[in-house]
């Protein structure tokens, strides 16, 4: 069942890559954090749970591993300044410091994400089907 896994480990970083740019465009106006900073917009790294340098010096299981979250990594984005003198978050001239998070670039990043994760649905479903033909030929024979 190791195709089954495989998807399975694309879903778990494709939904918690989700997860990542829904909190990015929830908190496109936070001005402020629990550090008092505004908040600054994060990505996801992913990557195989096994180096390939791995598989071929045979340190590792002949078989691939599937994928995983490696962290999570600040986006090397400035911040925006809105001239607001009545917001709490005010500085002295009247501006308040807001995260630069391009709208449209994050919700491409989201359809791209949600078509990965609709892309380890279907190979899965494959892997389901093909394994379960198998049983059926298995039986036949």
């Amino acid at each position: 069942m190791d195709a089954i896994e495989i998807s399975r480990t694309g879903l778990d970083v494709e939904w918690q890559r989700l997860e990542v740019i829904a909190q990015n465009l929830a908190n496109m106006n936070t001005s402020r954090t629990a550090s008092g900073e505004p908040y600054r917009a994060v990505r996801l790294l992913s990557g195989p749970k096994v180096r390939f340098s791995r598989l071929v010096e045979g340190e590792a299981p002949a078989r691939p591993q599937g994928v995983a979250v490696l962290g999570l990594e600040q986006v090397a984005g400035g911040v925006r300044r809105v001239h607001e003198p009545g917001h709490p978050d005010a500085d002295a001239q009247g501006f308040v410091t807001y995260p630069d998070i391009d709208h449209a670039a994050e919700m491409t990043l989201l359809i791209k994400t949600s078509r990965a994760y609709e892309a380890n649905l279907t190979a899965m479903s494959f892997a389901q089907q093909m394994y379960s033909r198998a049983l059926d030929f298995g039986k036949q024979a």
